[in-house]
């Protein structure tokens, strides 16, 4: 709470009209004169009265075609303002947050103090807020009860890492995708150095992958591990390093909801979310479109009892319309041009904030936010890391586990900018005519295979698998690649009179155009391929990903369309 004069002013009345702009600023000043003292409500058409009124200095217009002070904006620079409102956002729970925190010139240091942060070392990268590089943010969303006097259940319980989604930022700022990880998800979790209160770092043990345990949701809270273990879950699943996180909890989705006017959502099927032990959301809604806000938004992205199958992958898919949903709302509604209502959306989403040192403060995080606010929403995608059922569980299948197959490809998606969207690809069209025209029989295939980055043994293991499953005539274990690299693709170097051999190695082993590289000069009778298998090679008979191109079967939903789930 600021201070005048040794009375409380409340930063809403500190709101004035700009008479050089016709826009209502928040005064840093407080010896200078307001123009007025709550923020403005009502929309445009208040705005407009308040801009009637207010003192015009120079009423004359000015040289060069300048607007004269306190003119109403041209609908072209109305655009632009809104533009730079919205900014682009992130998370069922953190691209409210985001959105809320990207009111670039309604934020400033009254907010930083809102805002908590945490130190989580070397498990974030060092990027600046904004940066011409790629960018990987972790939104935790946490069912941390603390404080909450048990409404939610129990009042200690620290929080786990309950929604959790990956959000990759193209390097050209193209698309980006939002990928929602599975909290029941089997997997194994690092130590995780971790900072305490003294200055002093304890490093909490990692828990090694078994058939029933650890789940993704306890790389926080349990044993003390912080948003920095989470990350370095991540990494380690995905092979993709985190530049940043942003954490919230429960209370965080009632108040953004509410300070946005609602958030609309669409259901297939009624809703009437309690089990038959009285557990669940105790969410009610018949089928058809709703708003929600405030406690029944929460009930909405908590809802899984009365889905489907009951699971956390259906309370994904609610939680990424919600998502969708916030970030059309924040586009198309009088939020963007209701100052007060921004004002009440940067202080909530600000409170309700924790993030890493590298993006602590407002300033950080509307450059990082006016950065990424060029992705259009067209190119925003939200899909779920692909997961199996654990096949250890034989009769209710409680948790999940990554799916090798097709989990692979989509990291691969990811690590190489390519949007989920089906945008055009990066690559020519004329890539794809390496793998067309004639194949050579099995029987003449000749291939030296190396590992250069591939599982230990891939080299013999492949080398076996194509002779005895494949029928290829001659293929070869040549051990570690020569150069002694470690290569993140793999590769199938070859002649032009070996073209043929080449088409039907890449058939075989699911090889994209991408990974074919064609020599200058013929290879000669008897000679043969050299197949070096790098980071994205899996295993034999397990397709590689094409590094340009979305993978195939994967479930997807794009943040400017309006579905209805359930």
């Amino acid at each position: 709470m600021d201070t005048q004069d040794g009375r409380h002013i409340d930063p809403a009345d500190q709101w004035v009209l700009d008479p050089e702009t016709g826009t209502y600023r928040l005064r840093l000043d407080p010896e200078g004169p307001p123009a007025a003292t709550v923020p403005p409500q009502g929309g445009r058409r208040a705005r407009r009265e308040a801009q009637r009124s207010a003192p015009d200095p120079d009423p004359a217009p000015s040289a060069g075609g300048r607007r004269r002070a306190g003119a109403r904006p041209s609908r072209k620079a109305g655009r632009s303002t809104r533009r730079k409102v919205l900014m682009w956002t992130a998370g069922t729970l953190g691209f409210m947050v985001l959105a809320g925190s990207a009111g670039a010139y309604l934020l400033y240091r009254h907010f930083d103090s809102n805002i908590t942060t945490v130190d989580v070392g070397t498990a974030a990268n060092k990027h600046a807020p904004t940066s011409h590089d790629a960018v990987n943010i972790l939104v935790i969303g946490t069912d941390s009860r603390v404080g909450l006097a048990g409404k939610y259940g129990d009042a200690d319980n620290v929080g786990h890492a309950d929604t959790t989604l990956l959000v990759h930022v193209a390097k050209d700022r193209s698309n980006a995708t939002v990928m929602s990880i599975p909290r029941d998800m089997i997997v194994g979790i690092p130590d995780c150095p971790t900072k305490q209160k003294d200055g002093s770092t304890k490093t909490i043990p990692g828990t090694a992958k078994a058939s029933f345990s650890p789940r993704f949701n306890e790389s926080l809270g349990q044993q003390g591990r912080d948003p920095g273990c989470t990350m370095r879950t991540v990494t380690e699943i995905t092979g993709l390093p985190i530049d940043h996180f942003m954490m919230v909890d429960f209370e965080a989705v009632k108040t953004l909801s509410t300070a946005v006017g609602g958030v609309p959502i669409c259901l297939t099927h009624a809703i009437d979310d309690t089990d038959s032990k009285g557990q669940g959301s105790h969410l009610h809604l018949d089928a058809g479109p709703h708003k929600v806000e405030g406690e029944q938004a929460l009930q909405f992205v908590r809802t899984r009892h009365s889905l489907k199958s009951g699971s956390d992958l259906d309370r994904i898919k609610l939680q990424q319309q919600f998502l969708g949903s916030m970030i059309r709302q924040m586009k198309s509604s009088d939020t963007l041009t209701d100052a007060g209502k921004l004002f009440k959306l940067a202080n909530a989403a600000t409170k309700a904030l924790t993030v890493d040192t590298g993006i602590g403060g407002v300033s950080k995080l509307t450059g990082m936010a006016r950065d990424l606010s060029r992705v259009d929403p067209k190119h925003i995608t939200f899909t779920t890391l692909p997961v199996k059922d654990n096949p250890a569980e034989i009769k209710y299948h409680a948790t999940v586990v990554v799916d090798e197959t097709r989990a692979p490809q989509v990291f691969a998606a990811i690590k190489n900018d390519v949007s989920l969207t089906g945008a055009p690809k990066k690559k020519p069209a004329a890539a794809d005519a390496k793998l067309r025209g004639a194949k050579a029989d099995p029987s003449q295939v000749r291939v030296a295979v190396y590992n250069g980055g591939g599982p230990q043994g891939a080299a013999r293991t492949t080398a076996e698998w194509l002779g005895s499953t494949k029928g290829v005539g001659h293929s070869t274990n040549g051990g570690n690649a020569p150069d002694g690299k470690q290569h993140d693709r793999t590769t199938l170097v070859y002649g032009p009179d070996q073209a043929g051999q080449a088409r039907a190695l890449a058939a075989m082993m699911g090889l994209p155009a991408s990974a074919l590289r064609p020599g200058t000069d013929e290879a000669g009778p008897g000679a043969d391929m050299t197949l070096t298998l790098g980071a994205d090679y899996r295993g034999a008979g397990i397709p590689l990903a094409d590094p340009d191109k979305p993978p195939a079967d994967i479930q997807t939903a794009q943040a400017d369309k309006k579905e209805c789930v359930g």
